[in-house]
């Protein structure tokens, strides 16, 4: 969960109190960059943000929906804010779902595990549980949250008259931020109702995207991270045309987006890092770059399973049959290379084969991060139509196993690292960095990846600085984490 705590500037045309609003941004990257478009057409017009809940004039929360245990954390944060404030206006994925007319708050956060048909859903979860909601919207819906802000607390000022930073509010420290690229997606995934909350893929023009990007970099970003429902396809709906960034012609596709921020990043000594980047062939075109250090050698693959018939029941866009030769290749190309994917365990007709060629695929894939969830049913999901639904506990079980292997090949890949040196991106060090500090390597991306422990310097003048690189010889591993001396 984030909390707003970035502070527009004052209104410069007026002496009066600007209203405060609490924000809550729930979620994953994606939503994230929906919760800063919103604070940044807020801080725009003028806006406060409040620290707390009963010390603003009105509250936003930002919701997530996809999975149940987040349908949970959504409506209990939606609950705290009505109580402790009384004015929420509630957006995200979960204010797209629907149920039941008349259901209860615990039959709400069970939606995704009641396999309920669509047809039966008529009435906006949120209005169903808390009917004293100002507002609700869906997903990537800057306008109409703010047309609900300025139904109940209208805006102090004209937009035009206040300065806001080029890059816009971020939630996120300084040094690092993510770009969304693109919206929704094409794929109708089974387990998935991304598409249907968010719809089908809308690229970004990419001049907006590198206009974006560069000023992100010239407010001091050390490290870019890419997002989207689907990084490998930006473009795709609009055939690839050609925009225009500085005059000059640029395709929208993902690999000319590569490396015209890789270009961009390198004349501010900064990182880019993609994510959710589907295994398509054209993947392939993106290695050289990293060979090369234009963009981080680390790949966010969302290979979900190995087996080509479970990929197939999930209507995955890539079969999975050559994955292995692939990453191989990859590899080969570029000998640095670091990938990170999530998986499915236990989903409908998963026999124990098709799990243990699973199992197999992350040994011989050599997956460096690797996170996993027990399938779970959700509301809209066609997954709940197949046959072969497995009970918790073999889903729970088949999901334990798979960690103990995932933990097992990541935590041999950390040692391998044992007495190399790596760059460091700094956010963590107090004192500037006499007891040490935290950062990470390019191997990890903040939240989801491991960390690097940066250990007191032994240079009495060596400084560790948040948002700055230090070189740092590795002398052991703790868990998912390295430990490193600051040379």
């Amino acid at each position: 969960m984030t909390i707003s705590t970035a502070t527009p500037p004052a209104p410069a045309a007026s002496t009066a109190a600007a209203p405060k609003i609490g924000f809550v941004s729930l979620g994953c990257p994606k939503a994230l960059t929906d919760s800063e478009l919103i604070l940044t057409q807020l801080s725009a017009e003028g806006y406060q943000t409040s620290k707390t809940f009963d010390g603003a004039d009105l509250v936003i929360v930002n919701t997530c929906g996809f999975i149940d245990d987040a349908v949970k954390e959504s409506l209990d944060t939606i609950g705290e804010a009505l109580a402790e404030n009384g004015k929420v206006i509630v957006t995200g994925c979960l204010g797209a779902r629907t149920i039941s007319k008349g259901a209860t708050e615990k039959e709400a956060a069970q939606a995704g595990l009641s396999g309920e048909n669509a047809e039966n859903a008529t009435e906006n979860m949120v209005k169903s549980i808390h009917p004293s909601v100002l507002a609700v919207t869906g997903p990537h819906a800057t306008q109409e949250v703010m047309d609900a802000v300025h139904l109940h607390l209208p805006k102090p000022h004209d937009p035009f008259l206040d300065l806001v930073p080029a890059a816009g509010i971020k939630l996120t420290p300084k040094h690092y931020a993510y770009l969304k690229i693109s919206e929704g997606c094409n794929h109708r995934c089974t387990f998935c109702i991304i598409p249907s909350m968010r719809g089908d893929l809308v690229s970004r023009p990419i001049g907006d995207v590198l206009k974006e990007a560069r000023a992100l970099f010239e407010g001091g970003l050390k490290e870019l991270l890419v997002v989207s429902q689907d990084t490998s396809a930006y473009g795709v709906d609009v055939q690839y045309r050609t925009g225009f960034f500085d005059g000059r012609p640029v395709k929208t596709r993902a690999l000319e987006l590569a490396q015209e921020l890789g270009k961009l990043a390198q004349g501010y000594g900064a990182w880019v890092r993609l994510h959710y980047v589907y295994p398509y062939p054209t993947v392939d075109n993106l290695i050289p770059l990293m060979a090369e250090g234009l963009i981080l050698p680390y790949l966010d693959v969302p290979f979900q399973h190995s087996h080509p018939d479970v990929l197939r029941r999930m209507k995955r866009p890539a079969s999975g049959e050559r994955n292995l030769d692939r990453i191989a290749q990859w590899r080969k190309d570029c000998p640095e290379l670091v990938v990170r994917s999530t998986f499915i365990a236990g989903f409908p007709g998963e026999t124990e084969a098709e799990f243990e060629d699973l199992l197999q695929f992350v040994r011989e894939a050599q997956i460096d991060r690797a996170g996993c969830f027990a399938y779970s049913p959700v509301n809209g999901a066609t997954a709940n139509e197949i046959e072969g639904q497995l009970p918790q506990e073999v889903r729970e079980e088949r999901r334990a196993r798979f960690m103990a292997v995932a933990e097992e090949v990541s935590t041999q890949k950390l040692k391998a690292r044992v007495g190399s040196q790596m760059q460091i991106l700094i956010d963590h060090a107090p004192a500037l960095g006499k007891k040490g500090g935290r950062g990470r390597s390019f191997a990890d991306a903040p939240e989801i990846d491991g960390v690097v422990h940066l250990l007191p310097p032994q240079k009495i003048s060596k400084q560790l600085k948040v948002g700055e690189f230090t070189r740092a010889q590795i002398v052991g591993t703790q868990g998912h984490d390295l430990i490193a001396q600051p040379i």
